[in-house]
């Protein structure tokens, strides 16, 4: 038996790494006093753990922020000026380009406050403070409760919570679950809502290498850009005004110049999204042999339609250029994590561990009452789930990734209102329309329309069919074959679908008005019944079920994780990523991709000449960029001759972590986090020691260009430099 429960522990600790191996983990900042500071200092940080997270004084979470609603930003000034992702700035740098102004190729520096561009609906938000509620949320929760009973009863607990966090305050509150359920935490946050862009290098630098290099090492991008908050003149939140001055944070990150090298120790604070840790076998399994290959696919064909057109038309590369990295981004993570999970052979060893953990639970009849099910059920679970998840991916995949089919959604929105709907119904989805057609190309929609409709008949499944594809029957009996059929269909559901045309839609919503006509006119179009009969599918036969096999998961995921945690009592968990404020530290490292060879810690400015290629749009090095080079200028920025340009560490980091801040030992910013390595995109399941690595734009060569390149040097003498 001991021999027994100590395997299991080598198991459990091989799988999901404890505090003191490796630097696995996305840690809760007010915990870190109690489980990870003594670790941090070993590996060499020298500040403590009241530096990182306060409430009685500034510390770091104060200049780290939400920045907008899936990427991380910080403060590096007194002034209110931002850091964060080239990517993560994309769509508002995207939203102030045009042909005339082309701030994606060219870049946009602003040399003055006056010249700070203002962007509708984005914020940043930062944490007050943060509160165990797991006792509040979880009274009178009892393991024999229906799930709809417990939702229930804490959704009351939680309402309270917030209403009583949120007294005499402007402050938003969130509550969130951790550990599937097993802890909670309350969320004080501040929200700022008037934010303009500073600055940002042309995408030739900011997106060097394109699709061609996401999620690559060695990478040669310099992915920031520059925002600045603004608040009243009590330097509290405020919307948009010419009255609102620069925000003055009572903290900001120190910029480093002293550059990293191997070993150095590096912490990451941000909002990482998402992460799946302590997954089952059969979930594991779903994801790397059902799922992801179906998601891949799709995206992959609206990848291939999208670039063609972006590369025959700048106009069209314009409107397309943000909807394609979103598309393109996940593709080729999906890729590389399955390429990561074969390797580690991840589901043979969940299986693994599985079969351990039934051996121990199989010991004492207390541990069978409680925990012997779980398994089994698990197995009978997934294999219901999985054709209703494929179904759902393949809804939210292919059918939400028609352009057409979101318009559709604003359209009947409004319908739903009937003659309930105001100016101000008509004058959002005007605004809705406006952007939407700003970038939208009518011929690269059917493309994709036509692809994405033939994926979806062929592979979600013959039970998830909508009634509007009853017209192939008819086509059948003339030897017409199905793609020919569906191209036809698309020709019709575009020529007749009257608000999918600019001109068209303004002159119907400016005579907007409820009744029988208005009504049947919509609804007489194909693309409304396409997305009506497409809706119903989803609500009718795949939601439906969903939800009831993700209520009976999420039942055996809490009590999974108390197994885990029961089996090995030694081990100090960390929670999944769910966007909240995490810290990840590590050290900066090299890693061995394959056999003989071995990457280096960083890159040079240098890689970016040697892939300079007028001919391709991400790989066409700007100007003034050779020249600097040619003349080796640059500034105190450089080190030993050369620039630095990224570097690499062993952070675990995810999505949501674009953007964040990578600090030193003594709490000075050194890089602005933005991607993983392509061999380690399966961290998010399963984390890899010697494999994952998060790549990091060295702040350094961030600095170079802001000063060297475009001459903004204002924007470097508000920040505190320490050589």
């Amino acid at each position: 038996m001991i021999k027994r429960t100590l395997f299991l522990t080598a198991v459990l600790t091989l799988l999901f790494a404890p505090v003191l191996q490796a630097h696995e983990g996305m840690w809760i900042p007010m915990l870190l006093k109690k489980y990870n500071i003594a670790d941090m200092q070993k590996k060499g940080f020298k500040l403590t753990a009241e530096d990182i997270y306060s409430i009685n004084k500034a510390s770091m979470k104060d200049a780290v922020m939400i920045f907008g609603g899936g990427c991380t930003g910080e403060l590096i000034s007194d002034r209110g000026l931002i850091i964060t992702n080239h990517h993560c700035g994309y769509s508002s740098i995207q939203s102030h380009s045009s042909l005339e102004h082309d701030y994606l190729t060219h870049g946009f520096w602003a040399m003055s406050d006056k010249e700070e561009l203002p962007n509708d609906g984005l914020t940043v938000t930062f944490l007050v403070r943060m509160e165990d509620v797991t006792a509040q949320v979880l009274k009178g929760v009892t393991d024999d409760m229906s799930e709809d009973a417990r939702n229930r009863l804490i959704e009351e607990h939680i309402k309270k919570l917030k209403e009583k966090a949120g007294e005499g305050n402007n402050f938003q509150i969130k509550i969130k679950p951790f550990f599937y359920g097993n802890q909670y935490f309350l969320f004080v946050e501040n929200v700022f809502k008037d934010i303009r862009l500073v600055g940002a290098p042309p995408s030739a630098i900011g997106k060097f290498g394109g699709d061609t290099d996401n999620w690559m090492w060695p990478r040669h991008t310099g992915d920031f850009s520059l925002f600045r908050i603004y608040a009243d003149k009590n330097n509290q939140p405020a919307e948009y005004s010419e009255d609102n001055v620069p925000y003055k944070p009572i903290k900001y990150f120190p910029v480093s110049l002293k550059g990293v090298k191997k070993g150095d120790f590096t912490l990451v604070l941000g909002y990482p999204g998402r992460t799946e840790e302590y997954l089952t076998s059969y979930a594991v399994n779903m994801i790397q042999n059902k799922i992801n290959p179906e998601r891949i696919k799709v995206r992959q064909s609206i990848i291939d339609i999208m670039s063609a057109d972006m590369e025959k038309d700048p106009a069209i590369r314009i409107k397309y250029a943000s909807k394609y990295a979103r598309v393109s981004n996940y593709w080729k993570k999906w890729i590389g994590e399955n390429n990561g999970l074969k390797r580690l052979n991840a589901v043979a060893k969940k299986q693994e561990t599985e079969k351990q953990l039934t051996d121990w639970i199989n010991e004492k009849p207390d541990r069978t009452a409680k925990y012997g099910h779980l398994l089994p059920e698990y197995k009978r679970i997934y294999k219901a789930y999985t054709p209703y998840k494929l179904a759902e991916e393949y809804f939210y995949e292919a059918v939400w990734s028609m352009e057409s089919v979101k318009f559709t959604s604003k359209l009947a929105g409004l319908l739903r209102k009937g003659d309930k709907f105001t100016d101000k119904d008509i004058e959002s989805i005007k605004k809705y329309a406006k952007k939407f057609f700003k970038n939208y190309n009518r011929e690269t929609d059917i493309k994709i329309f036509k692809s994405l409709v033939k994926l979806y008949y062929e592979n979600a499944g013959k039970d998830f069919q909508p009634e509007i594809f009853n017209f192939l029957e008819p086509f059948s009996h003339f030897d017409i074959d199905d793609e020919t059929a569906f191209n036809l269909f698309a020709d019709v559901y575009f020529a007749k679908t009257f608000y999918l045309n600019e001109e068209k839609f303004n002159d119907f919503i400016e005579k907007y008005s409820y009744g029988s006509e208005t009504e049947q006119k919509i609804k007489d179009t194909p693309g409304y019944n396409f997305f009506y009969d497409f809706v119903n599918v989803y609500y009718t036969k795949i939601l439906v079920n969903t939800d009831k096999y993700t209520n009976r998961i999420n039942r055996l995921n809490r009590l999974y994780m108390k197994l885990l945690m029961q089996a090995d009592t030694n081990k100090v968990f960390y929670p999944d990523a769910n966007f909240t404020l995490r810290v990840a530290y590590g050290n900066v490292d090299t890693y061995e991709p394959k056999d003989g060879v071995e990457y280096e810690y960083f890159t040079t400015l240098k890689g970016v000449i040697e892939k300079d290629n007028p001919k391709i749009y991400d790989y066409k090095v700007p100007a003034r960029l050779k020249e600097l080079y040619e003349k080796k200028d640059y500034g105190r920025y450089g080190e030993n001759g050369k620039m630095h340009v990224c570097f690499i560490a062993s952070n675990h980091t995810t999505g949501g972590n674009s953007g964040s801040p990578v600090i030193n030992a003594n709490g000075e910013l050194i890089g602005v986090n933005f991607d993983r390595n392509w061999e380690g995109t399966m961290s998010d399941i399963m984390y890899d020691p010697d494999m994952c690595r998060n790549i990091s734009l060295d702040i350094r060569y961030a600095l170079f260009l802001i000063d060297k390149f475009a001459g903004d040097s204002r924007l470097v003498d508000e920040m505190t430099i320490v050589e």
